[in-house]
């Protein structure tokens, strides 16, 4: 159930991952490229043909009680939404929570989605122990353009609500502003933080554009139905990120590229985010975790 990887470009291990495919029907996700492993899609297919794990908790439940497991942060989330519009049916994102929190297991949770409110009876009480917490991406504050690249996910104005709700909640909430896309959203990194900031996030990081495999066909399918006129422009950026090629996924510079325009926006959010305070998430603590079934008093007793 848990998924372990060595990336040196994120800062956690493990993540799981309740859904395959997403509803929300991103165009620039770079999930995409996992549905082609199951011979569909990424395009479309990976929007409607959804894949769920319904044996998820209990697999899980086993997985945290393994006496050789060591607890460390699980991201959840990390590849596609754990509270897309499926979600409010099956709710396997909510039972990992369940399991999470009896275990007293740190958990970090990525979602664009709204829905993830639905769960503040779990989330709280977990984050007064240190063990949660939450980055909502947002992508751009503009409704035309969102409705265009998320078609499908809750608007700009409903994240920061979403922003809002769990920081008043006492929720530890970044902000994700992912991806940043040159010459479309790249103008709004600095109105981005400043709506989070006001909204309650406490941090703010950014991903650039990724496009691997399918992904880059997709994108510029896309680019050039929506903005014809500034198709040519963003796809030159993209080269000047990348050393004149469209994508580059070498570790350490594939979510931030390199050259003059990466340098900028690095500086431009850098400098933004210093000028707004964000005090940064405080890590997440280990140390109550509890495998799951383990009854230490009793066990006390029986010896």
């Amino acid at each position: 159930m848990i998924s372990y990887n060595r990336s040196p470009d994120i800062p956690f291990d493990r993540s799981i991952n309740p859904y395959r495919g997403c509803e929300h029907g991103c165009i620039y996700c770079f999930a995409r490229p996992t549905h082609a492993w199951l011979g569909l899609s990424p395009g479309l297919d990976f929007e409607t043909r959804l894949f769920y794990k319904p044996d998820a908790p209990a697999i899980l439940r086993q997985e945290l009680a393994k006496p050789g497991y060591r607890c460390r942060t699980v991201m959840l989330g990390a590849n596609t939404d754990p509270y897309q519009p499926v979600e409010r049916a099956k709710r396997v994102t909510r039972e990992i929570l369940e399991v999470l929190a009896e275990s007293r297991h740190p958990v970090g949770v990525v979602t664009k989605s709204a829905l993830i409110e639905r769960d503040l009876d779990i989330l709280q009480p977990m984050a007064e122990q240190r063990l949660v917490n939450v980055s909502i991406s947002i992508t751009t504050l503009e409704r035309s353009l969102a409705r265009k690249m998320e078609p499908r996910a809750a608007a700009p104005e409903r994240r920061l609500e979403t922003v809002r709700r769990l920081a008043q909640a006492g929720i530890p909430v970044g902000v994700l502003v992912a991806p940043v896309i040159p010459a479309l959203n790249d103008p709004e990194v600095e109105s981005i933080l400043d709506a989070a900031k006001q909204s309650g996030a406490t941090s703010a990081a950014y991903v650039m554009l990724r496009l691997p495999l399918e992904i880059k066909d997709l994108f510029q399918e896309w680019l050039v139905a929506h903005f014809p006129l500034r198709a040519e422009h963003v796809m030159n950026r993209m080269r000047d990120l990348h050393g004149g090629k469209e994508y580059d996924s070498t570790f350490g510079t594939r979510q931030r590229g390199t050259g003059v325009y990466a340098q900028l926006i690095a500086r431009r959010f850098e400098v933004a985010r210093e000028r707004l305070g964000f005090p940064g998430l405080s890590p997440l603590d280990a140390t109550r975790f509890q495998p799951p079934g383990r009854r230490p008093q009793l066990d006390l007793f029986e010896r």
